[in-house]
């Protein structure tokens, strides 16, 4: 269960076969369905997860009660209420799996273990955020210099898997739009 994550750390060509190995032994098999949560908002998330198959979402309740789906993770990413993790504070969000889920999980003081451990896991540590900065810039630029068409037309190009494995009330929700609007937009283009 663990040669996706061993070929994910090695395609980044900062660690030696030795450091993964090594890190490898701090992950721990973790399985969900469809349908649970891995974490809810109020709670602490002492844990990172790297998906090794299924779909999940991150959302947050709107001041309108309504969920809102900011992030959508497919395998081979890594995942979890990150500021929550990092400041061991209580998360604003939810992360709830859209399929059944195998997870890799590490806890937050093996997570320290492993960083002390080596440079390398530092660089590498440094290199997964700066990686999640850039996407999370991405996004949202996204959503506020793109039309809703276009963000549309970008995800049928880029990730394809998000339109066979989501929800469209998520899909929607994640391109800041109404499904109403969605189902027109995919009218549009289908033509």
């Amino acid at each position: 269960m663990k040669e996706n994550l061993r070929n994910m750390l090695k395609s980044v060509n900062i660690l030696t076969d030795s450091e993964i190995t090594n890190g490898l032994r701090y992950f721990e098999a973790k399985s969900f369905e469809k349908g649970d949560f891995l974490i809810e908002a109020g709670k602490i998330c002492d844990w990172l997860g790297f998906v090794n198959t299924g779909v999940l979402r991150n959302f947050y309740i709107s001041s309108k009660d309504e969920e809102v789906t900011y992030c959508l993770t497919f395998p081979n990413k890594v995942i979890s209420a990150f500021s929550s993790f990092m400041t061991q504070k209580e998360t604003f969000e939810n992360i709830h799996a859209l399929t059944n889920v195998e997870l890799l999980v590490m806890h937050q003081n093996q997570y320290y273990e492993l960083m002390n451990s080596s440079e390398n896991w530092l660089k590498f540590s440094r290199f997964v955020a700066e990686q999640s900065y850039i996407e999370m810039e991405k996004r949202l630029l996204a959503l506020q210099m793109e039309s809703a068409k276009k963000r549309y037309e970008d995800l049928l190009k880029f990730n394809p898997d998000y339109l066979q494995k989501v929800p469209l009330k998520y899909l929607a929700s994640f391109l800041g739009i109404t499904q109403r609007h969605l189902s027109r937009i995919r009218r549009e283009i289908s033509f």
